[in-house]
């Protein structure tokens, strides 16, 4: 069984999913009806319920993490995926808000410094945004690459942190 709801945030539609043990997606997009679809494909199998009240708080926390990023995020996940997408989506989780890596950093801090291709991967595999923040991969130089919602939503992630960052020094 799945718990799920959408809101609306400043990025557009979100889709926030609970299983019995955590957060098992976050979804972004323009259109909300697909991101219900792109859960059913995620979880072919499970009974997906709409939220009730006490769900409700849940999305709001998810919303105001994107909204002020500084305030952090600190709920259960509900990972799956390889044990290698595990590795890089911890390492993920150890990069401040406010700071990017490159997938080659990455690639070295899981120990597996030439597999940059398969952090690209395990990124777009992701499918708990924000919480395992993607968004803070860049290219080697420091341009912003693809992002599975988007690069405009990436760079709006990034941008918020650095203010958020920037009003704490």
């Amino acid at each position: 069984m799945i718990r799920f709801a959408v809101a609306a945030s400043s990025l557009g539609a979100i889709l926030v999913a609970q299983s019995q043990r955590g957060i098992c997606a976050i979804l972004l997009g323009d259109d909300p009806d697909r991101l219900v679809r792109d859960l059913q494909d995620q979880f072919p199998k499970a009974e997906l319920i709409g939220a009730d009240d006490d769900f409700e708080q849940l999305i709001a926390q998810v919303v105001g993490f994107i909204e002020a990023p500084n305030m952090g995020l600190n709920l259960p996940l509900d990972v799956q995926g390889t044990v290698f997408q595990q590795r890089v989506w911890q390492a993920l989780r150890e990069v401040p808000a406010g700071e990017t890596v490159s997938y080659t950093e990455i690639a070295a801090r899981i120990g597996a410094p030439r597999a940059v291709r398969a952090v690209a991967g395990a990124c777009a595999a992701n499918h708990i945004a924000v919480a395992i923040p993607c968004h803070r991969v860049v290219r080697r130089d420091g341009d912003l690459s693809g992002y599975r919602w988007g690069v405009e939503r990436k760079r709006k992630l990034l941008d918020r942190e650095a203010t958020a960052d920037n009003r704490h020094e």
